[in-house]
């Protein structure tokens, strides 16, 4: 149900997925998606969560990898990789459902209160949260995440990754005798 509520939302907006719509998508009947969403607000923010999972999972990968949440924060995103660009590595799959997640999460919001928004900043608080354990200067955590978050928005919208050697001499300042 979440796939096909964020298929809707990738491919033709927020106005476009109602209930009946990700029913159908889902082949479900309605009643079936209510019994486990009680409201398109709840489905939303159940999709927001299920992004911030997924994330998890590709941060524990990277820290089991050896790096730290700012290397992998601050990582260089070409453009939001296709199916038809990956084969079967479950990491490539992955990555391509949190770009697919993120986008129709970025969609699904309109900043108005409620459960979508209080789930973006649950799930947007764990990056902080992380980041600031990782540095003595909360500011300086801050910065990596603004640098981050503005890779990451850049490579959803379509927009060119950095030049690999500027990026990386970016990373290596912001990271020099920082992170803990």
């Amino acid at each position: 149900m979440l796939d096909a509520l964020e298929e809707i939302l990738v491919r033709d907006g927020t106005d476009k997925a109602t209930l009946d719509a990700v029913a159908a998508r889902a082949g479900v009947s309605k009643g079936g998606l209510l019994y486990h969403f009680p409201s398109k607000d709840a489905m939303m923010a159940a999709m927001v969560r299920r992004l911030g999972e997924r994330a998890e999972r590709k941060r524990v990968q990277a820290a089991d990898a050896g790096r730290s949440m700012a290397e992998w924060y601050l990582s260089p995103l070409a453009a939001p990789p296709s199916s038809a660009d990956t084969a079967a590595d479950p990491d490539d799959a992955l990555e391509i459902a949190l770009f697919r997640s993120t986008l129709a999460a970025f969609r699904s919001t309109d900043g108005a209160p409620g459960a979508v928004q209080d789930a973006d900043v649950e799930m947007m608080g764990m990056y902080d949260r992380v980041l600031q354990d990782e540095f003595d200067d909360p500011v300086h955590a801050e910065i990596v995440r603004l640098v981050g978050d503005g890779l990451y928005l850049a490579a959803l919208v379509g927009l060119p990754g950095p030049d690999p050697d500027l990026h990386r001499r970016v990373v290596e300042r912001l990271l020099r005798g920082q992170v803990r």
